[in-house]
């Protein structure tokens, strides 16, 4: 797919921390309970570390003790873009930035959480970049 941000590797190499570029731009995952935004309950716009689209909505966030945030919907729908997954020996739903393809985390459904959409975007903290509400 193209996207609207495209870059050469070394630049995206060149922007990121090793640890961003490792998640972002390679599908890593960070270590569970130590991203910065897993217990965050601060209002405002979740963005695309990367490219800063703007992603999901602090009001579609919720607890899963998943040990990374979770948001039951995007705050657009196209804002994401969602990929078959068959890595790790599973089927799996890998969620990317539409806008520059860049790796946030994997989609679930059917688990059973409270949620007006019965789907968690299980999304590494850093992949994402809050901006809070001004009061």
């Amino acid at each position: 797919m193209a996207y609207d941000i495209d870059k050469p590797d070394e630049q995206w190499r060149e922007e990121l921390s090793p640890a961003e570029y490792a998640v972002l731009r390679q599908a890593g995952t960070e270590p569970a309970f130590v991203g910065e935004y897993t217990d965050t309950k601060t209002e405002g716009v979740y963005s695309c570390r990367a490219c800063g689209a703007e992603l999901f909505r602090s009001d579609t966030k919720f607890e899963s003790h998943c040990g990374w945030p979770s948001f039951y919907d995007p705050k657009d729908s196209d804002a994401v873009e969602l990929i078959e997954d068959r890595t790790m020996g599973m089927v799996r739903v890998e969620v990317r930035c539409s806008r520059c393809g860049s790796h946030l985390g994997h989609v679930f459904e059917g688990e059973g959480y409270p949620t007006p959409t019965d789907q968690r975007y299980c999304i590494n903290s850093i992949s994402l970049r809050l901006t809070p509400d001004e009061a």
